[in-house]
């Protein structure tokens, strides 16, 4: 058994997960990216965060800091 809180969670459930819990205006401000402020979707946030290393690092700490509250 895996203690990583990230172990067997796609990067696509992990971004459901907090839009359901915060919607993206409030991840928008927690997290500053583009992608989560201007037309936002998991479709598009998906597309950005798989190619960008820094930005899915940060979604998955707000995701792992955020266990706690779902």
């Amino acid at each position: 058994m895996s203690n990583d809180p990230l172990h067997g969670k796609s990067l696509k459930t992990i971004l459901e997960q907090l839009v359901d819990f915060y919607g993206f205006d409030t991840l928008g401000e927690l997290i500053n990216i583009k992608c989560f402020k201007e037309n936002p979707s998991v479709k598009s946030s998906l597309t950005f965060l798989r190619k960008t290393d820094w930005a899915r690092k940060k979604v998955e700490e707000l995701y792992i800091r955020s266990l706690k509250k779902f």
